[in-house]
């Protein structure tokens, strides 16, 4: 069976360094709208708050960071998007 091709599975599979200059130039609204796009294959309600709240400008600063630091380290949006 062939493998389901989802929009966070085509993020995933862009080249490192296209997904660290997103993150640098739209981490917050990239990381929010992630999230929100993983709820909707997950169904974690976690990750639609977080997705929710990453799009706030106060919050979306950390979440930001937060993404950027984990796309350098994992090569993947990973904090609070299960």
């Amino acid at each position: 069976m062939a493998k389901k091709n989802t929009f966070t599975a085509a993020y995933e599979d862009l080249p490192k360094i296209v997904k660290i200059l997103l993150q640098i130039f739209l981490g917050a609204l990239v990381g929010g709208i992630y999230r929100i796009l993983r709820f909707v294959e997950k169904n974690n309600t976690t990750t639609l708050v977080v997705g929710i709240l990453a799009l706030i400008p106060p919050i979306s600063f950390v979440f930001w960071v937060l993404d950027l630091v984990t796309e350098i380290t994992s090569n993947r949006i990973s904090v609070l998007a299960d």
